[in-house]
């Protein structure tokens, strides 16, 4: 049944896996060509055992692609061992390439502080290949520094236990540090319980810098537009707040500065807004645009409700951002 968009215009996604985003149809035939074995023969069986419908830890949602990703990339490779190889490869193929990324299970202790993801991290900063990491989506606060002050990302995938450090939160905003926020992954992996606030809520009232994002649809089973109709009827986001933070993605994309300003262009054009006179590229909450006022939403979704209460006062004084 067909569902109206929660915000119907142009947006910018950061947060999406490859690995994560293959039709069921190239996977089939892929393992048919390879003589791979899968644990379905149709399209139909193949989504019922790989894809999501509750929550499960984020080790049960990783051993998802232990069912496919063989018929897409065969062969053992040890992450470790693989990293220095990824980052050369980031160089080689730097005009397509915009960065690298740090991704895996967080429940291992120090996983992201692995030799070979340090020395891969390293060589980004010095041959000067973006870097994003996932930190902080399980894992605890100590994980998100050591992904900015030891990795040097310059975006966290997730980042939602940052706040249970409330000196290094309030340090990331000054930073202006930019969180990939995925609403209904967090759900599903168990990043974030139902019965506690979600951290969107905190990074929207302090006007952080963040955008919505999918993360994996093919095992979630779900479009960009779940993820804001998840923040639409729940927490009640509006139509300028989905317009900031998608310029917000825009301006924290890794594209190169005359094609990152005309997408920031495009979307000033689509909003029906008049772009700043200068500072395009700035972050927009030194443009002034700001969200606008929590609306009522009639009718609840049949999606999990990301607050268990509304926050009745700024997550932290102004002067402290």
């Amino acid at each position: 049944m067909y569902q109206t968009p929660a915000f119907n215009k142009p947006k910018v996604e950061l947060h999406v896996h490859l690995d994560g985003a293959i039709k069921p149809e190239t996977i089939l035939y892929y393992g048919k060509k390879r003589g791979i074995p899968l644990p379905a023969d149709t399209v139909e069986e193949l989504q019922n055992i790989i894809g999501m419908d509750k929550p499960l830890t984020l080790p049960e949602f990783l051993a998802k692609f232990d069912y496919y990703m063989p018929t897409i990339a065969p062969g053992d490779i040890l992450p470790t061992d693989w990293s220095p190889e990824v980052v050369e490869l980031c160089k080689k193929y730097r005009h397509n390439v915009v960065a690298i990324d740090l991704a895996g299970d967080e429940t291992i202790e120090g996983s992201s502080l692995f030799e070979g993801h340090l020395k891969a991290y390293e060589e980004a900063v010095r041959s000067g290949v973006h870097r994003t990491v996932h930190a902080g989506e399980v894992s605890s606060a100590e994980d998100v520094r050591q992904a900015v002050d030891r990795l040097k990302t310059e975006r966290l995938g997730h980042g939602y236990h940052t706040l249970e450090d409330e000196a290094l939160y309030k340090r990331l905003l000054q930073e202006d540090m930019h969180f990939e926020v995925c609403p209904w992954s967090s759900y599903l992996t168990g990043a974030w319980k139902p019965e506690t606030e979600h951290a969107v809520i905190r990074f929207k009232n302090d006007k952080a810098y963040y955008s919505l994002n999918m993360d994996d649809h093919l095992i979630f089973k779900s479009t960009l537009d779940t993820d804001y109709q998840m923040t639409k009827r729940s927490i009640g986001f509006t139509e300028e707040e989905f317009k900031r933070l998608n310029i917000n993605a825009a301006q924290y994309s890794f594209l190169p500065e005359d094609k990152r300003e005309e997408l920031l262009h495009l979307l000033y054009e689509a909003y029906g807004m008049v772009a700043p006179a200068s500072g395009l590229g700035q972050p927009a909450q030194q443009q002034g645009l700001q969200p606008g006022p929590v609306e009522d939403v009639n009718g609840k979704p049949e999606l999990p409700m990301l607050e268990a209460k509304r926050a009745t006062e700024p997550a932290c004084p102004p002067e402290e951002i």
